[in-house]
């Protein structure tokens, strides 16, 4: 790293390819329901549709569960806020004095913060992660809770084929069990219990 001449903290950060912008967790992703769909025409025997999307973002599990992986997300936030701030410090620090330094000097302290905004950088990106497995958890556990559901609609639908709503691009959506598993999701449970997920194990390089 570079650092001879006096560089403005935006420089001087982007020199270490990194970003101390505040850390903004990941947002749970969620679908809206499905608009109106004006291609219409007649309900085909059998094909059935579901929005596994559509079930997370609208049952009250769903929802629960949504809001509690945003509060732990932003407690983690809160916890990198801690950190950034006074390395965003230190960084202004450095520029300041850069002009005062040795070539050595300039060149050890600007590793050395280098080195540390990595580090912030890294947990900024494992936060992320770590809320993406949680969420992917999540859904696959509302999953098997709502499949009994499904099926039982599927039958009582005199369903012969089930396909994904959110590929649909339009259609009769007359046998669209969507609803009918959110509701019957509502009835069986409303919270699920849960942490973050830990982040997947380093490699031994």
């Amino acid at each position: 790293m570079n650092i001879s001449r006096l560089l403005p903290v935006a420089a001087l950060v982007a020199a270490a390819g990194l970003s101390l912008a505040p850390v903004t967790p990941a947002r749970a992703q969620t679908a809206a329901p499905a608009a109106g769909n004006p291609l219409g025409g007649s309900p085909v025997a059998g094909v059935c549709m579901l929005s596994r999307e559509a079930v997370f973002a609208q049952s009250k599990v769903g929802q629960s569960a949504s809001d509690r992986l945003k509060s732990l997300a932003t407690q983690q936030q809160q916890s990198l806020e801690t950190q950034r701030k006074p390395l965003e410090t230190e960084v202004q620090a450095f520029q300041q004095k850069a002009s005062t330094l040795t070539e050595a000097q300039r060149q050890q302290q600007g590793q050395a913060l280098q080195q540390r905004m990595q580090s912030y950088q890294e947990q900024v990106n494992q936060l992320d992660e770590r809320i993406q497995l949680t969420r992917g958890k999540i859904m696959q556990q509302i999953g098997e809770q709502a499949q009994p559901l499904v099926a039982s609609s599927y039958t009582s639908h005199h369903c012969g084929l089930l396909l994904n709503r959110d590929a649909v691009l339009g259609g009769n959506t007359t046998n669209d069990l969507t609803a009918d598993v959110v509701r019957g999701l509502d009835a069986k449970l409303t919270t699920l219990n849960f942490s973050l997920e830990p982040a997947p194990a380093t490699p031994a390089k």
